[in-house]
């Protein structure tokens, strides 16, 4: 039985993506995780598949605490080194972060396939250095390749849980009403910033009739004390791919994974880039977005500041008003959306996968 390592750790960016590909294996293949210890993947991978972790960071700091991330890798690597040769695992698989660059060194080391998949058009550091080094390396933007060196990239798009192709009524918690449906999210980790920019907009919202669902994230202060009829807040939602099929509208953070979901439920979307984001990789995907009409980027500020505010109204107003759909952005949005979506990433990595392993044998 071929055998898959996947390296995958940290946030919904990374998990979500992998557990799609995992999800595409076929039945005759058995899957294996590498994560990292008391991250994301402690809740969502164990019910499905046999969970290793090992203690890994990136490369960043100076002088001791430098060292001692190297020194950390370095044991990452023979760990992971030996999980291969323990396991007999013939493929290694991954969705970049810091997770990446052990599974990566490990696997060229035993002589084992690695492909490598990069969702953001901005290429993380270990995507930059190790890329080259894959034995294959697939891209989610096409934008990705311009920024790396060495490398003969796939496009194959960023893989989506198969939920979102799966047509599901609007859960019965949403708002009622007949009002246009406006998704806030932050991502997996939730995003306080933007949940301050978009809670003084509510009651005027609610006012015309529009329907809120804001999902806060764990990590919110102020989560907790909405009172507004019109407003549903929650830490969290495993219901999302029905909320975004059913939305309107959505203001979201611009990462590579939610920007895919958005774009394969064809949703609208005003687009809050993570200004601390490494290489401000989020700027470059809400880029790609705009340069398809698919999106409107607004960048973080506070929350008396008017750039949210306008750009709402201007893209609700017509709908709000019962103006015709030619008249209506959000109609032209959703079909930039529907450009950008990819259906197949996830059999499509699957298969190149599969590909790799009769040129070479088990460990």
């Amino acid at each position: 039985m071929p055998r898959l390592l996947i390296a995958a750790s940290g946030t919904g960016g990374h998990l979500f993506p992998a557990l799609a590909v995992a999800e595409a294996m076929p039945k005759s293949w058995q899957v294996q995780w590498l994560g990292v210890p008391d991250r994301l993947e402690r809740q969502l991978v164990p019910k499905s598949y046999p969970l290793h972790t090992v203690r890994c960071g990136g490369l960043q700091g100076r002088g001791w605490r430098q060292l001692l991330n190297l020194l950390q890798l370095l044991q990452a690597i023979q760990a992971v080194r030996r999980l291969i040769r323990r396991e007999s695992i013939t493929a290694v698989f991954s969705t970049g972060g810091y997770i990446a660059a052990p599974a990566i060194l490990a696997a060229r080391w035993c002589g084992v396939p690695v492909v490598l998949h990069e969702s953001n058009a901005m290429p993380g550091k270990v995507t930059r250095l190790l890329g080259r080094h894959c034995t294959l390396l697939a891209i989610g933007l096409p934008q990705a390749a311009q920024r790396l060196r060495g490398c003969r990239p796939v496009v194959t798009g960023t893989p989506v849980r198969r939920e979102f192709f799966n047509p599901t009524d609007l859960p019965p918690w949403v708002p009622e009403g007949k009002g246009p449906l406006l998704v806030v999210m932050g991502g997996s980790q939730g995003a306080v910033g933007l949940n301050r920019m978009v809670r003084p907009l509510f009651q005027a919202l609610v006012a015309h009739g529009v329907r809120v669902v804001h999902l806060t994230g764990n990590n919110d202060p102020e989560a907790g004390q909405n009172t507004l009829a019109g407003v549903v807040e929650r830490p969290f939602s495993d219901e999302i791919p029905a909320l975004l099929q059913h939305a309107d509208l959505a203001i979201s953070r611009s990462g590579a994974g939610s920007l895919s979901e958005l774009a394969v439920c064809g949703t609208p979307a005003i687009l809050v880039p993570y200004p601390a984001a490494a290489d401000q990789h989020q700027e470059a995907n809400a880029a790609a977005a705009a340069a398809l009409g698919a999106a409107v980027i607004v960048h973080q500020h506070g929350p008396e500041a008017p750039g949210l505010g306008r750009t709402l109204w201007r893209l609700l107003g017509p709908r709000l008003r019962g103006a015709a759909l030619p008249a209506d952005p959000l109609v032209d949005m959703g079909a930039g959306m529907q450009q950008l979506a990819q259906a197949k990433a996830d059999q499509q990595l699957a298969q190149l996968i599969q590909q790799l392993v009769p040129q070479s044998s088990a460990p």
